[in-house]
């Protein structure tokens, strides 16, 4: 049986997560379990997951990182996949994933997301978040980037051992954005965050919502301030919810 176990926050995510759900169950070889954790969904997601078949958990807190911290504590496996409810990936994944962390100065890593909508590919602000990786590492924190630290986002399938990621902490619940670059400081303390060098599609519905040139702005204004220290619950209020 594989030792990865995939870990999906939900709120209000009826439109893409019967896809997603859909891709995960042809994963050869297949995953641990994949636990749905719903933060409360007033439209039809919880509905979907359990005509998937997957295991639906009720947040105790609500919040991406709380959510996905409470999916962590019941999970089984030895590896733990944090994935979104609007991002597909390849049907390999459980097979790239322990491959990766063979390599034992590995403590954790992701994948390079490609953003995709109905009718288009957002190959611009795809090549940005993919450059961000690895630029944001070495201008805010030079020391840890050459320890091994690659700065990666919820949407680029975020995993790690279970116990490196416990002894990193976990998320950190407070956190309203920005909790996965947090988790990355402190999970290379375990080892090196790598970039596996194959892509998963995420959905460009932000973009779509913000357009290109106030997205990446949003993007660039964010991430710096970040990097100088300001913290997330007074960037939150740049980073509004898009989900219909």
């Amino acid at each position: 049986m594989s030792s990865v176990s995939i870990i999906i926050p939900t709120l209000n995510e009826a439109q893409c997560l019967g896809r997603t759900l859909r891709h995960l169950s042809i994963l050869v070889p297949a995953a641990r379990e994949v636990l749905v954790i719903d933060g409360g969904s007033s439209d039809e997601t919880v509905a979907i997951a359990h005509e998937a078949g997957v295991s639906v958990i009720a947040a105790k807190k609500c919040g991406r990182a709380a959510q996905m911290n409470q999916g962590a504590e019941v999970a089984t496996g030895e590896i733990l996949c944090f994935l979104h409810a609007d991002t597909l990936v390849p049907d390999d994944l459980v097979a790239i994933i322990e491959q990766t962390l063979v390599d034992k100065t590995v403590a954790g890593g992701g994948f390079i997301s490609l953003m995709t909508g109905e009718k288009t590919t957002r190959w611009g602000v795809s090549l940005h978040n993919f450059v961000k990786s690895y630029y944001a590492p070495l201008l805010f924190r030079p020391h840890l980037f050459f320890k091994g630290l690659r700065l990666l986002f919820g949407d680029q399938v975020i995993f790690a051992r279970r116990g490196d990621f416990w002894k990193s902490g976990g998320f950190d619940s407070n956190l309203p954005i920005m909790e996965e670059a947090d988790l990355c400081l402190k999970l290379v303390q375990q080892g090196r965050i790598h970039l596996v060098n194959r892509v998963v599609l995420s959905s460009d519905r932000r973009v779509a919502h913000w357009g290109f040139l106030k997205a990446t702005a949003i993007y660039l204004y964010i991430g710096f301030l970040w990097g100088l220290g300001v913290s997330p619950q007074y960037l939150k209020q740049f980073y509004e919810d898009v989900r219909s």
